[in-house]
């Protein structure tokens, strides 16, 4: 086959402990997933099934990156999330079997264009400019289900600047990873290669030029990357 250029390098990510890759397909988010973070946000826990958003392959960053701070924004927060890699793909898949479809675990970020996606709320629209934009998606290196297991019990947290904003346990998520699956796997077929951000505690706020991040959930590859000045 013969391009008009060069297609675009396929985004992956680190796996821990090798040289391996991960090829990314696509990027999904669940919003609202854990009740302290629903309530900060002013919205009601469980009152609605789950909020499903995308981000595009090409916005994972890997760990030590140095991240531009965004145009178009002057309120950009951070929001730490359990990421769930997905190697086997399909369509209606049963709570029960979701977890035969992982095939492994890493932390992420969310970065979130705050202002744009408040301003896309009060106007009913999609929040593709809030979330979907150029390296939106840190990711540590992920861990594969049999090194890990399925993380059902740990500590997620995110400092900035060695100050802990963010700190609780995936064991708040109002939606399950399978359940998580479950719901997804109705309204997309999901296939290897498939990322899901499974949604942030509470403690989301912004970062600002020269901020330094670490995070991490127990049992997995810490994130750390910086913000541009």
């Amino acid at each position: 086959m013969r391009y008009i250029f060069d297609p675009a390098p396929l985004p992956s990510v680190a796996i821990a402990g090798g040289d391996q890759r991960f090829p990314v397909r696509r990027i999904f988010c669940v919003g609202r997933n854990y009740a302290d973070h629903v309530r900060e946000m002013g919205n009601d826990p469980k009152s609605e099934p789950p909020i499903f958003f995308t981000k595009p392959a090409d916005a994972v960053v890997e760990s030590s990156a140095a991240i531009a701070y965004p145009q178009s924004t002057s309120n950009f927060h951070h929001e730490v999330e359990l990421v769930v890699a997905i190697g086997k793909g399909g369509a209606a898949i049963e709570a029960g079997a979701a977890l035969d479809h992982v095939w492994g675990y890493a932390v992420g970020v969310d970065l979130t264009r705050r202002d744009l996606q408040a301003e896309a709320k009060k106007a009913g629209q999609p929040w593709d400019a809030a979330k979907a934009f150029d390296n939106s998606a840190p990711i540590g290196a992920l861990t594969p289900v049999s090194v890990c297991g399925h993380p059902t019990a740990a500590r997620i947290w995110l400092s900035v600047n060695s100050a802990t904003k963010q700190d609780a346990n995936i064991d708040e998520m109002i939606w399950s990873v399978p359940e998580i699956i479950a719901a997804l796997s109705l309204t997309w077929e999901l296939r290897a290669g498939d990322l899901i951000f499974t949604g942030t505690p509470s403690g989301v706020g912004p970062l600002q030029r020269g901020d330094a991040v670490a995070c991490g959930v127990e049992g997995l590859s810490e994130l750390r990357f910086s913000i541009e000045r």
